[in-house]
Formats: C-alpha cells, sequence, structure tokens
C-alpha cells in the first residue's frame, strides 16, 4: 500500500489549495493511504543559529511525518511566480537532516488558484527545489486548478467540481501507479 503524504503550500486558513489538499485526503484510490502532513505555518523562518541551538520540535515533527510516508503530493498556490514563502522555508528545514526523507522520493505537484492560470508557473520553480532534493518528480499529467473559486467549496474542503474532482482522482491513479513502478525500479 502506498502512503501519500499531502503537503500544504499556503499557511492561510480558508485557502483554496488548502481545501483541495484536505479534500485529496478522500480522492485517493483503493489500496493507497493518504495522510495530511503538518502544514508549514508551525515553523519558524529557517535560520542556521536557530538551528545550532536543536532542530525546532515543529520541524522535527515534519521530518518524522515526512520519513514516514513514501510518497509526497504538494498542493500549493503560486506567489508572485513562484513558491510560497512557507512552503520554501519547510523544504529549506527538511533539507538539514541527513539524510533528507524527501531523498529519492516520488512527488507530484497540484497548484490551485482564482486565476485563469491555476498557478502554472510555481511548477518550475518548485520542481527545481525538488530536484535538488533529490525527488522523483511526477512531471505529467500536470495538475493546475485555474478558477478555483468556482470548483472548490474553502469551508467544507471539498471538490464541488464533478469534472476537477473526476480529474484529481484520475491523477491520483496515476500517480499511484508512478510510486509502485519508481519503488520497482
Amino acid at each position: 500500500m502506498t502512503t501519500i503524504g499531502i503537503l500544504e503550500g499556503s499557511l492561510r486558513r480558508a485557502s483554496l489549495s488548502r481545501a483541495v489538499a484536505r479534500a485529496a485526503l478522500a480522492l485517493v484510490p483503493d489500496g493507497v493511504q493518504a495522510v495530511a502532513l503538518p502544514n508549514p505555518g508551525s515553523l519558524p523562518l529557517f535560520n542556521q543559529d536557530i538551528l545550532d541551538e536543536g532542530m525546532p520540535d515543529a520541524a522535527a515533527a515534519l521530518i518524522a511525518a515526512l520519513g514516514n510516508v513514501d510518497a509526497v503530493l504538494i498542493v500549493t498556490p503560486e506567489y508572485n511566480w513562484s513558491i510560497p514563502g512557507g512552503l520554501k522555508n519547510a523544504i529549506d528545514w527538511v533539507s538539514r537532516v541527513t539524510p533528507t526523507p524527501l531523498a529519492r522520493k516520488p512527488v507530484a505537484i497540484w497548484s490551485v488558484s482564482p486565476g485563469l492560470l491555476g498557478g502554472a508557473r510555481v511548477h518550475e520553480s518548485l520542481r527545481q527545489t525538488l530536484h535538488c532534493m533529490d525527488m522523483v518528480i511526477m512531471a505529467k499529467p500536470e495538475v493546475q486548478i485555474g478558477g478555483a473559486k468556482d470548483k472548490v467549496d474553502v469551508e467544507a474542503g471539498a471538490i464541488v467540481n464533478a469534472e476537477t474532482e473526476a480529474f484529481l482522482r484520475g491523477h491520483l491513479s496515476t500517480f499511484d501507479a508512478f510510486c509502485k513502478s519508481w519503488n520497482r525500479a
């Protein structure tokens, strides 16, 4: 059974991407377990001086949670054509342990936006960072949920557009197959 950890890229409680991340927990196919990873909002800004005094509890919890999953699904908005600061900060904390729990782990990206492009520009910069972490990136099919205000119920944490839900379910099945093929390689 594949266990997919879902990492939220947004810190905002009422964000569209957090709602999609919560909905994804129930969209995985049979034989797949999805778990929510700790939200990056609890982490202090990365600072070597802080690390020199000891790994913060919030960072240690995220690192431990990542060590317990087979793959990672990142669900994120796009900020200024790039990675949200909180998400990048989380990756920076995780990168400070050896071995990093991200190395050689399959990862997929879903971007979510009220705009028409669906956060498309975050994919390139996030892939570059994940590649640096030695993750195995499932690049296609891409998931960019544009016009998300009409497709997501933020309060319920649910996908309300049937076509979008079907696409996401299909993507999770493809990601599971990708994870299984990678684990056999």
